[in-house]
């Protein structure tokens, strides 16, 4: 028989999205004491992915589809704890694929898995959490919030597990929302849960990791686009960095800062893309040393550790999810802006891509790329 608390702090909003992780995370708070209830999020209109009735593709690599409501619900069912299905469609659609569309058609590369967090998962989830009483939400995400009671702040260290570790898609995540929401997971490593999730019996203990963008499935972004927009990608000319033309290209936003392969141009040496520029649509293809560059700066910034860069300030910073951090020095340039300087020149800094600041585990802030 589930426990029912009378106390906001101890009854918890677990999201499950039907993965292991997720899973094993309503199972510890459960464990725990913790009055849970399971819920996974919709995000996708039944058999369409937008109001215009076009068809959804399928997402069998990805999170989100029934058959991960069905597994979320059989776990919950297992632990015996209440399960829920929270309608996000519209705002999914507004705050994350509008999102996307845009900045790819602008020539940006953005994550909507950063996108999703921040609008979606630890925004719309918390505002449902406090309407139905809830005090607490908790994912399955490998990091770990601890409140700094000298600093007076809440912040977000990285996941023991440094291969699994979240940290990166989670810079955005505000003092309320670290607050308020448990991660289980910090402190174990894949293997551990997996274990955990066998001892419970889930059968989705082996279950493999979602790997598509759940809207994009094959990573085809040129078809989601034009699906999505309704408008065929326009081809313009691929130049070369003196403006000669090379032949051309199959609409803009179907490439990315650093791409080589997939340009169907027969060169005498390897070509990658150094600039897209919708405005003229054409997309610049060169030498990779071209690609390299050691500032950038951002905008849309968040800051977790503190509330603002008063000086220029040294840390380790990455420019995408899995690259390794590299030495650089950070200055705020304005309320939501920052620049950041590298000690080495960094491949491909892409606008669009999220760049995140560390001190050792602990995430300083981040924001947006907008120009290297």
């Amino acid at each position: 028989m589930p426990f029912h608390s009378a106390d906001p702090s101890r009854r918890v909003l677990v999201a499950m999205s039907g993965g292991v992780d997720s899973s094993v995370a309503a199972a510890l708070l459960a464990a725990e004491g913790c009055d849970c209830a399971g819920v996974t999020l919709k995000l996708f209109r039944d058999g369409e992915d937008n109001a215009g009735g076009r068809a959804a593709p399928p997402r069998e690599r990805s999170c989100c589809s029934l058959s991960d409501t069905e597994d979320a619900r059989a776990v919950a069912h297992r632990l015996g704890i209440p399960f829920y299905v929270f309608n996000f469609t519209e705002r999914f659609e507004r705050q994350v694929m509008d999102r996307f569309a845009a900045g790819y058609l602008a020539g940006e590369t953005p994550n909507p898995c950063i996108d999703c967090n921040r609008f979606i998962k630890f925004s719309a989830l918390l505002e449902r959490a406090s309407a139905l009483d809830y005090g607490l939400i908790s994912t399955g995400h490998y990091v770990r919030a601890e409140f700094d009671e000298g600093g007076g702040r809440w912040l977000l260290r990285k996941g023991l597990d440094t291969d699994k570790d979240q940290s990166y898609v989670l810079y955005a995540m505000t003092q309320e929302q670290l607050a308020r929401t448990r991660f289980p997971l910090g402190e174990l490593t894949k293997p551990q849960v997996r274990e955990i999730a066998a001892a419970h019996g889930f059968w989705n203990a082996r279950k493999r990791d979602s790997q598509d963008i759940c809207f994009v499935p094959g990573g085809d972004y040129g078809a989601f686009l034009e699906r999505w927009t309704g408008r065929a990608l326009p081809p313009g000319d691929f130049l070369t960095p003196d403006g000669c033309v090379l032949g051309r290209h199959k609409g803009t936003a179907r490439y990315t800062l650093g791409q080589r392969k997939g340009l169907g141009l027969a060169l005498p040496r390897p070509g990658y893309v150094c600039a897209i520029c919708p405005a003229e649509n054409t997309v610049t293809v060169g030498d990779e040393p071209l690609l390299f560059s050691r500032e950038l700066e951002a905008r849309d910034i968040n800051l977790i550790a503190c509330a603002r860069l008063e000086r220029p300030v040294r840390c380790r910073a990455k420019v995408r999810y899995r690259q390794a951090e590299q030495p650089a020095e950070a200055e705020q340039t304005g309320p939501d802006t920052l620049r950041l300087r590298f000690d080495q020149p960094q491949r491909a800094i892409t606008p669009g891509q999220a760049v995140v600041l560390y001190d050792g585990d602990t995430v300083i802030g981040g924001g947006t790329i907008g120009s290297a």
